[in-house]
């Protein structure tokens, strides 16, 4: 950013929240929609990034966590578990329940390339689920399937990890929180 630039609330969001055990999320793509949508420093704008093919949707909001930077040197993409979907450019306070890890590969270059799973603060139907493994294992497996076949679609190979509790979701996200603070090489 040039010193005539006047950040977006977006670039200066964090991800800490009053409350420790939240985080604000950034909802970039809301539930149903076929449009993925990501949010462009740049622009200090949501654009159209790709459109899924017909028959395909995203199951849950999705969106990142503000002030973090992921291996793949995005800020880290959280899956959003909530009653309705939001809107592009909600911010979403969520607890985080766990973490499915997995690697992309595109043109033969290899990166981590996890996605958080949270339940909004506000959510009634997900209040009780506290990590993956209280969510119903059908489920979990479709959600995991969504991002293989998304990415499939765009020529990448998404190979599932792991899926892991908050704990290593916390993890993941103090890591990718102390990036941010460190300058870019």
């Amino acid at each position: 950013m040039t010193a005539t630039q006047i950040p977006s609330p977006f670039d200066v969001l964090k991800s800490e929240t009053d409350e420790p055990e939240l985080v604000q999320i950034v909802i970039e793509t809301p539930r149903g929609s076929r449009n993925k949508y990501k949010y462009d420093e740049k622009l200090h704008l949501f654009r159209l990034n790709c459109v899924l093919p017909a028959g395909s949707a995203f199951p849950y909001d999705f969106g990142y966590v503000p002030g973090t930077q992921a291996e793949d040197g995005d800020p880290i993409d959280v899956l959003v578990l909530m009653d309705q979907p939001a809107f592009t450019g909600c911010v979403v306070q969520a607890r985080l329940i766990g973490v499915i890890e997995a690697e992309q590969t595109e043109d033969g270059k290899t990166e981590r390339n996890d996605r958080l799973v949270a339940v909004a603060e506000e959510a009634h139907d997900w209040k009780d689920l506290l990590t993956l493994k209280d969510m119903n294992s059908n489920l979990l497996e479709e959600l995991e399937q969504f991002f293989v076949s998304c990415n499939k679609l765009k020529k990448k190979e998404f190979k599932l990890i792991a899926h892991r509790g908050p704990n290593a979701a916390h993890k993941l996200l103090q890591t990718a929180t102390n990036k941010t603070s460190q300058p870019r090489t």
